[in-house]
């Protein structure tokens, strides 16, 4: 008997995997287990997945629904690593827990540099392994090196089509095998969350279309000041830009949506903005969490707007919506360090997605592949722009970007494409851009560059 563990941390991860499923992306195992676990700083402040409505119809793809915070209370999800000597001693304490006995296991995990997913994969050494990748973060490299006895198990990655013509460059290190979920599978999910009993009071759209009603701008919040990546006061000053974009472009009905797995925050600011301009703003406030999808799906609304989110590229390339970015200038120019994990995301939400304040000069995302189209240079130099960005982050785990990354750097750093880089990482790294163009014949000096390694060696832990 083959036991297959699906590992999960959103809601947005459940339903690629339920999507997988139906698709025929996985052998039939003889039980599934979904394995739950709650992120953030204070996990057990934020509702729980298995919550989110319309659950039970993810749920039926599976035959036991279990908790990994709970199997691993007291410690963090984020960041509990077993020792590496303890390792087996956790795997026959799982093992007996979950009622695994000695079956063959294979497992389903996010990017297994990370959180559950990289204890789970060193618990259970040896089993094979299947990556996903939900959102635009699989376009970026691993955030770190994956030891071989582990990257070398690793299967597939599996991930939705969000910017056509790209490859992730999550795993290429290892060569792993790209799969892409379909997106007739993900919009039968979707559908089927949709027609649950989730109350939307007053913004569900009406069956009949009405002369003069119209449909209201989606406003995604996210909780970027909750994972450190911008204060309080600059992410309170995105959403009322939010309100006050979407107002200045003539929406008078607004919704906005809290990130429903993060601790609740004072609407109060944004309703005071919005009755000042005489805007209808409601903010979701539902006993459960609502899946983005199925507020996409059953608003079908004038325009969605966010700063890296998700659901704004899936707005986009798969329903067919409207969108626009706020803050990824100032998200790219705040993030430290380089290599934070949310650098990709906000590249690409800023080189692909109109922005907020721009639209009304700019096309309307209107069908499904009008993602891929809106960077000016196409795809080939969008790929080079990932690969450059993706080189700068994590050298040592991508080394073999490194010429892709000159190429892009030598032919399109100016004025639009240098707010994706640093020019002190450019620097440490050698590559073009560091220096003004008359100087650079010492870049591609061997005599300079090994000075800058035998500089680099004598400080080790010298900012980058």
């Amino acid at each position: 008997m083959t036991i297959r563990i699906f590992h999960a941390s959103s809601a947005d991860a459940t339903v690629l995997l339920a999507a997988a499923i139906d698709a025929g992306c996985f052998t039939e195992p003889d039980r599934r287990i979904l394995l739950l676990s709650r992120t953030g700083p204070a996990p057990e402040a934020v509702a729980d997945v298995s919550e989110t409505a319309g659950f039970e119809r993810l749920r039926a793809r599976f035959d036991e629904v279990l908790s990994w915070n709970d199997a691993i209370r007291p410690f963090h999800p984020a960041g509990w690593l077993p020792r590496a000597d303890d390792a087996p001693l956790w795997e026959r304490h799982f093992r007996r827990a979950w009622g695994l006995g000695d079956e063959p296991l294979e497992l389903v995990v996010e990017s297994p540099h990370t959180g559950a997913a990289r204890a789970l994969t060193q618990v259970f050494a040896g089993v094979p392994v299947d990556v996903y990748a939900e959102g635009p973060g699989g376009y970026g490299p691993t955030g770190e090196k994956i030891p071989p006895p582990t990257g070398t198990r690793v299967r597939r990655l599996l991930h939705p089509d969000l910017v056509p013509g790209v490859r992730p460059l999550l795993l290429g290190e290892y060569g792993v095998e790209q799969r892409t979920v379909p997106a007739e599978a993900i919009a039968k999910v979707v559908g089927e969350l949709a027609d649950s009993d989730a109350a939307l009071p007053g913004m569900d759209r009406p069956a009949v279309e009405l002369p003069g009603v119209e449909a209201p701008a989606l406003l995604l919040g996210q909780d970027l000041a909750g994972a450190g990546l911008i204060p309080a006061a600059d992410e309170a000053g995105l959403r009322l830009e939010m309100v006050r974009g979407a107002a200045a472009l003539g929406h008078t009905r607004q919704v906005f949506v809290p990130d429903p797995y993060a601790p609740w925050e004072n609407p109060a600011p944004l309703l005071a903005e919005a009755d000042r301009l005489g805007v209808e703003l409601t903010v979701l406030d539902t006993p459960q969490p609502v899946v983005a999808d199925v507020l996409l799906h059953r608003l079908r609304p004038a325009l969605v707007v966010g700063c890296t989110s998700t659901a704004l590229f899936r707005a986009a390339r798969f329903h067919g919506l409207p969108v626009a970015t706020v803050g990824t200038g100032l998200l790219l120019e705040r993030l430290t360090p380089y290599e934070n994990a949310e650098r990709i995301p906000a590249t690409l939400a800023d080189a692909l997605l109109p922005t907020l304040a721009a639209l009304p000069a700019l096309p309307a995302l209107a069908d499904a592949d009008a993602v891929g189209g809106q960077h000016p240079g196409g795809e080939a130099e969008l790929a080079g722009l990932l690969a450059a960005v993706g080189f700068a982050m994590r050298p040592r785990v991508r080394p073999d970007l490194r010429p892709a990354a000159e190429r892009y750097l030598s032919a399109h750093l100016d004025d639009r494409t240098w707010r994706y880089f640093k020019r002190r990482r450019l620097a440490s790294l050698a590559l073009p851009g560091a220096v003004p163009a008359r100087l650079a014949f010492l870049r591609r000096s061997p005599a300079l560059r090994r000075m800058a390694r035998r500089a680099r060696a004598l400080k080790p832990s010298a900012p980058r």
